[in-house]
């Protein structure tokens, strides 16, 4: 959007709100769009500076062919399904349809890298984003992570680095969106009550790479069968940087050998870091060193610069966080694990007994993976939500029969404080989304943070 025009922004979240934002900062009109008829609009419209108000027009409910008049395009927030009722009438009214990430990226500058795959983004995200700030003067951390992209695209310079953690919501409304280095950290099944089949859901992962050429990277896992093929066609342009937690593949590649993150790039093998150093747990969590260290050395910063930021990176919030240690009973919140592969490293990161709390909101996931992992692992299971009595009965099927129901997190909590013996873990990986009981991963982690900390 080089000019001012009147831009149709679909959501009123955190997402359309930024949208909005940069728009008008662009000298655009804006027509914000919610199909919730009983929106505030007061409350929406405070989210903008008062001389700006007379270009904001606001629409709840029903969309109709006249408010569309002198649309240039439409943007969603990821948050909206392609299959929306509106969207049919952007499409007769031959509206272009972009996502709030395609938008941001068309007015940002300077390099972008951009992360994307099932599990792992957010703490790839936050390690790459510290990796850039060792280098560049101005690097941006952006997309699923915290801050939309849109906040901080006319923010960015030619001199400047992005990283953006992007969702497959994101990338399906992509169109000219070209990062200089992308990744895909893993695929498994996820958000198929979105997308229907695992067959659209890795469309939307690979669309990723759509506009990358020659001259750029993916940062490709080895280990996932899907993406090794995917990694090895004859039609992927970008370079492809492989890294493996199971063994050393060919070409350029970080893997372990022992305790030690490696890498083999133009043919030179070299030495990381020993997994000693850092302050992660769990083999996934190596897996995410790599990945950010491959990005990083891809995005221009020096293997010294990132060898620091290793050292010092500690675990993002709500992924395998640690809470308290009480009575000789340690305490973790990996409240981001909303699937069960999610959960599956969780469970594998802890090193002793663990009392689990799952369950949640029902996208479609099946637990058999994660519910296998519990004999001998699990000491007690304390479900709640919408996905309880799903997962009770995968349990019953492998004949798992330690499990609790809890009608709210404290009672969970308390339940499992009254399990644990001492040198037991209590791990909250619920394997599900939050919606429904909370109103996100996040607010679901710090009720469960502030049960522990009530003991």
């Amino acid at each position: 959007m080089k000019e001012s025009k009147k831009v149709f922004i679909a959501g009123t979240g955190k997402s359309g709100i930024a949208a909005a934002r940069m728009v008008l900062k662009m000298d655009g009109e804006v027509l914000l769009y919610n199909s919730n008829e009983g929106i505030d609009e007061a409350g929406v419209r405070a989210n903008f500076a008062e001389g700006e108000q007379t270009r904001i027009s606001f629409v709840c409910g029903e969309l109709k062919p006249v408010d569309l008049r002198g649309i240039h395009i439409a943007v969603l927030s990821p948050g909206i399904p392609l299959n929306s009722e509106f969207i049919t009438l952007l499409d007769r009214s031959k509206i272009p349809v972009i996502g709030e990430l395609e938008l941001a990226y068309q007015a940002s500058k300077g390099k972008i890298a951009a992360i994307t795959g099932t599990n792992g983004k957010t703490t790839t995200t936050a390690l790459v984003g510290e990796i850039l700030k060792a280098h560049y003067k101005k690097a941006f951390t952006v997309g699923n992570i915290g801050e939309p992209f849109s906040t901080e695209a006319l923010n960015t310079t030619e001199d400047s680095a992005t990283v953006a953690e992007v969702s497959s919501f994101m990338l399906e409304t992509i169109s000219d969106f070209r990062p200089d280095v992308s990744a895909i950290l893993n695929i498994t099944p996820d958000h198929l009550d979105r997308h229907l089949s695992m067959e659209n859901y890795i469309k939307c992962k690979k669309a990723i790479v759509m506009n990358q050429t020659e001259k750029d990277y993916i940062i490709l896992n080895y280990a996932d069968a899907e993406l090794r093929e995917f990694g090895k066609s004859k039609t992927l342009k970008p370079h492809v940087v492989w890294f493996s937690s199971a063994e050393k593949p060919e070409g350029d590649a970080l893997y372990l050998v022992g305790d030690s993150i490696c890498m083999t790039m133009d043919g030179t093998e070299t030495e990381v870091i020993n997994v000693h150093e850092l302050n992660l747990l769990g083999v996934h969590n190596y897996e995410n060193v790599m990945a950010a260290v491959g990005i990083g050395l891809k995005m221009g910063v020096s293997l010294d610069e990132i060898r620091e930021v290793l050292k010092k990176f500690k675990a993002v919030e709500h992924r395998i966080e640690f809470v308290r240690e009480r009575c000789k009973v340690r305490y973790y919140n990996d409240s981001k694990g909303t699937n069960p592969d999610a959960a599956i490293q969780a469970l594998k990161a802890m090193p002793g007994p663990t009392l689990l709390i799952g369950g949640g909101y029902d996208k479609h996931s099946e637990y058999d993976d994660w519910v296998k992992l519990f004999p001998g692992k699990v000491k007690k299971l304390v479900l709640l939500g919408q996905t309880r009595d799903k997962i009770y009965e995968c349990c019953r099927k492998y004949g798992f029969n330690e499990v609790s129901f809890a009608e709210d997190m404290n009672e969970a909590v308390k339940t499992c404080a009254s399990f644990a013996d001492e040198g037991d873990y209590v791990l909250l990986s619920p394997a599900c989304a939050s919606w429904g009981m909370f109103k996100n991963y996040e607010e679901r982690g710090e009720i469960f943070k502030r049960c522990v900390e009530e003991l």
